[in-house]
Parts: structure tokens; C-alpha cells; sequence
């Protein structure tokens, strides 16, 4: 569902991405790890076509984002890890705003917005103006948002960030109901154990290189030990670069 195709992307003279070969197939969730400036951040936002690779190309579900950006944007969701709202709509303003954008069928808008209302816990403030939110109230609009018009690709970037703990496992089940109904979750993270839990395979970034990548059980063979994903993490980035084992 989602192909990076010697994706790369440079700023100036820094390669912020190396050459990336990925495969992500349908109903997979895909964590992607790797310390700040890695180039965690760069690759997603190829993905959702708000960056243009140097060299290669991002397909979602065959169609190349660059070439036929509306028609693959119809395809995805994506949430940065800083949310971006309109201050002067409120939270349920802003979702049937984006119901408009992906010009979702106004008999079923208003049900689909109170069904995540409920589901995110949000009747209680979701008709102020989001200027008043504090940024885990932002963070719940945006992730809502997210699944207004079912996306068959899921793009995310720090989702947990400035969640509470019960928002947070929250969102870990939505997103395991979503990639067990088919869609497809590629999610850039700090937070090992987020992708300890939830990811059914891991890739590892350094530098703007991918250097390990599959399951949890797979990450243990190439590190040479079972321990767990932060140990494996560690030990990875410790030892010199190698290409992946597996695509």
C-alpha cells in the first residue's frame, strides 16, 4: 500500500534521507524509530506529499503522490505531531470542515462526527473554539479528524505526544481496530514502547538510513540477543551501519 522506491530527499548539501526501498502492505502497522534528525520526521511528510523526494518516488497503492497528488491524498490521513487547527472554528466546526474537503456525503457527516466525539471523549468542549485547547485536546480533534473519511493509509507523526495515559491507550486500540480492518498505519515515534505494543514490524533510521527492519522477533535475531525493543534499539544504532535483512 505504501512504496518508497529509492526515495531520498537532500536540504542544501544534508542528505536528510539516504536512499530508502520500503514496502508497506495493506492492514500492516509500521512503526519507524530512530534518534532526532534521523529523518523520521522528512519520510512521512514524503509520504503525504508535503515533501517531493530529491530522487524516487512514493507510491500509495500504485499511484506515484507527486505525479497525482489529489488522487492519492483521497487515499490518506496524516497528523503531525503538532496539530493544526483553525482558532476560530470549534473542535466540531473543524471536523465537518474536513468532512467538506474530503467531500464526504452530508447524510452521514453529522452521525460520523458524533460518533467520534463520543469515542475521543470530547462533548464536553467540542463546541468551543479550539484557540481555548490545550494541546492534548488539539491532539484528539486532529487524530478524530483523522478517520472522518475512513483512509485506507494512516500517516503519523509523535501521535502520543501530550496524550494523557487513558487518551493514549485509547488511540493504541483505535489504530490496532483500524489496521485489523485493512488500513494501513505508518507511524514515526520516540516512544519505543508505543511500537513495542502496537507495531506488527519496526524499521530503524540513522542518519537517513534505514538500518534494521522487521518484527520484534526478527530486531532480536539481527541484534543478537532477546531483550527488549529499547535494549535492541540501542544495541543496532551501537554497532556499524549494515543494510536490512529483510524489504
Amino acid at each position: 500500500m505504501i512504496t518508497f522506491d529509492g526515495c531520498t530527499r537532500s536540504f542544501g548539501t544534508k542528505v536528510a534521507v539516504q536512499p530508502l526501498n520500503l514496502v508497506i502492505p495493506p492492514g500492516e502497522f509500521f512503526a519507524f524509530l530512530g534518534q532526532n534528525g534521523a529523518g523520521k520526521t522528512t519520510t512521512v511528510k514524503m509520504a503525504a506529499g508535503l515533501l517531493r523526494p530529491s530522487a524516487g518516488r512514493v507510491l500509495l497503492d500504485g499511484i506515484d503522490i507527486a505525479e497525482e497528488p489529489v488522487r492519492a491524498k483521497q487515499l490518506l490521513a496524516y497528523v503531525p505531531d503538532q496539530p493544526y487547527l483553525y482558532d476560530k472554528l470549534s473542535g466540531r466546526e473543524f471536523l465537518r470542515f474536513v468532512a467538506g474537503l474530503y467531500r464526504m456525503e452530508e447524510g452521514t457527516v453529522r452521525a460520523e462526527i458524533e460518533r467520534l466525539v463520543e469515542l475521543f471523549d470530547m462533548a464536553d468542549w467540542a463546541d468551543e473554539l479550539t484557540e481555548t485547547y490545550s494541546h492534548g485536546m488539539k491532539q484528539r480533534i486532529a487524530l478524530a479528524s483523522m478517520l472522518l473519511h475512513r483512509p485506507r493509509v494512516i500517516l503519523l507523526d509523535e501521535p502520543l505526544v501530550g496524550l494523557d495515559p487513558q487518551t493514549s491507550r485509547l488511540v493504541k486500540r483505535v489504530l490496532r481496530e483500524q489496521a485489523a480492518q485493512g488500513a494501513t498505519i505508518f507511524m514515526s515515534t520516540h516512544v519505543l514502547s508505543v511500537a513495542e505494543e502496537t507495531a506488527d514490524r519496526i524499521g530503524i533510521l540513522d542518519r537517513g538510513r534505514l538500518v534494521a527492519l522487521g518484527t520484534l522477533a526478527e530486531l532480536r535475531a539481527q541484534a543478537g540477543a532477546a531483550e527488549s525493543l529499547e535494549a535492541i534499539f540501542f544495541r543496532i544504532l551501537e554497532r556499524p551501519a549494515a543494510e536490512p535483512e529483510g524489504r
